[in-house]
């Protein structure tokens, strides 16, 4: 199910009144309201894979009970390798397996053996990689004894399925959302208008802003051989500002969703795009992922504590591995080892934690040196985009190769240039706002909240007209395909 679609926002009323109405009085009926809403959102798309869920769910609420009572180190690491192994054997037979099979071929054919094994044709299971990072990091937290396990399982499953965040995160960890459906919940007034004010500005990312870069970035992409590399650079621009409002749409949705229900969610982007540095912009984009890996991976194997050697080898395995749990394709890895070399030479100068807080506090603009930064970040990132975008490595060089041509100071070619010049003005108002309420949790978490009502409101209606304006075919979120 769409958070962009007829039938969300035909749910999405019907699972609140029911959650405030009729199971308000009974904390465990509004637990099990959320795992049977959150099944049949997800189901909506293919209820075959629900059985995916609530198997991981088992296995790690089990798991988790056996590590609590188990003194033996042993037994303890078997016990947590049998979760991992199995989650990430869901995970790599779902989304790696015709990978693995296609480049098994390939070397072998380099050698001169001509192999054909039999490929399938797998569905990649929505949503898979956020939910699978999210029961592995609880059974993690309980072997690291950082987290007592749960005896509710209605509640674990609540934990593991929750729909606002169940497809494209923020991937949640358990010590922040799992004791949340423990709590007795009450409405929150405050919180509800807050979560609507979210949920709006995310439709708009997505809608208004993701949907209509998409036509460009797609029409761009998809036809580079036949293109001039002016045009080539609009479309990376083009799938910068897709990516970013599409996934962070996603995000604020399912946050302020999430907060109609009464529950917190961590954040997942902070004005990514205004970052001084990759190190900065690292945490501030998918926020969730970035510290996962942190937490649970790059500390784990020494982090930045050892020689330069493990620095550097820790960090490209980091970056590596992202990029591969984005993707099955030679693409993503390229495109996180470019951001390990962007990263490195931050880190072995110990200037990668120089830039912790907003850019500009409380002035309206940055100084010279901080926009040269962030233009310098951006241009570095857009970059990088294409490789993410890019087809194959081939395609990613043929389009790099073009813009770097005579042919970057030709005049663009575009179908629909009127539509796309007005897509141009409309990200140069989103940037304009986000800039102007980037102290907030979302662009206007305090932004609108300043202006006195009659503006406040005829700007939640201007974006509503908007949003219906420029909806057309609903497009599914990028991040459903990782």
């Amino acid at each position: 199910m769409l958070f962009n679609s007829i039938d969300f926002a035909i749910f999405l009323p019907i699972v609140f009144t029911l959650y405030w109405f009729v199971a308000n009085k009974n904390l465990n009926l509004q637990n099990l309201l959320i795992v049977v809403a959150s099944y049949v959102f997800y189901g909506w798309w293919d209820w075959r894979f629900l059985s995916l869920i609530f198997f991981s769910t088992m296995v790690d609420y089990s798991i988790a009970l056996r590590l609590k009572n188990e003194e033996n180190q042993i037994k303890r690491k078997l016990l947590l390798w049998t979760s991992i192994l199995i989650n990430l054997g869901f995970l790599g037979f779902f989304k790696y397996y015709n990978f693995f099979l296609d480049n098994f071929i390939t070397a072998f054919s380099f050698f001169g053996f001509d192999i054909k094994p039999n490929s399938l044709n797998i569905i990649l299971p929505v949503g898979i990689s956020f939910y699978t990072f999210q029961t592995m990091s609880y059974t993690i937290d309980v072997y690291r004894r950082k987290l007592d396990p749960t005896k509710n399982f209605i509640a674990f499953a609540a934990f593991v399925s929750f729909f606002p965040q169940l497809v494209a995160g923020p991937i949640e960890r358990a010590t922040n959302l799992l004791p949340q459906f423990y709590e007795k919940r009450s409405f929150d007034y405050s919180k509800a208008v807050d979560g609507m004010r979210q949920i709006l500005w995310g439709l708009f990312k997505k809608v208004v802003i993701a949907d209509n870069c998409a036509e460009f970035a797609n029409q761009i992409f998809n036809n580079s051989s036949d293109l001039n590399g002016s045009t080539l650079v609009l479309g990376a621009l083009f799938f910068t500002f897709q990516i970013y409002g599409d996934f962070s749409g996603y995000s604020d949705i399912a946050i302020g969703t999430s907060r109609l229900f009464g529950f917190n969610l961590m954040r997942n982007f902070a004005f990514p795009y205004f970052s001084r540095d990759i190190a900065e912009f690292w945490r501030r984009w998918h926020i969730s992922l970035s510290t996962w890996f942190r937490d649970y991976l790059y500390i784990p194997l020494g982090g930045s504590q050892g020689g330069t050697l493990m620095k550097v080898r820790n960090t490209f395995i980091i970056f590596i591995i992202s990029g591969f749990w984005h993707g099955a394709n030679w693409t993503f890895i390229v495109w996180g080892a470019l951001n390990a070399i962007y990263f490195l030479p931050l880190l072995l100068t110990n200037k990668n934690r120089n830039n912790l807080t907003i850019v500009a506090p409380g002035k309206l603009f940055p100084s010279i040196k901080e926009f040269l930064q962030i233009l310098i970040t951006f241009l570095l990132t857009v970059f990088a985009w294409i490789f993410f975008r890019a087809e194959s490595i081939g395609h990613a060089y043929s389009y790099i190769s073009e813009i770097f041509s005579l042919s970057l100071f030709t005049i663009p070619k575009l179908t629909g240039l009127n539509r796309a010049l007005a897509t141009v003005f409309l990200v140069g108002i989103f940037l304009l706002i986000e800039w102007l309420g980037r102290d907030g949790q979302h662009a206007i978490a305090h932004l609108v909240i300043k202006l006195k009502r009659p503006l406040r409101y005829a700007t939640y209606y201007a974006i509503i007209f908007l949003i219906f304006y420029f909806a057309g075919k609903q497009q599914e979120f990028i991040y459903f395909q990782f």
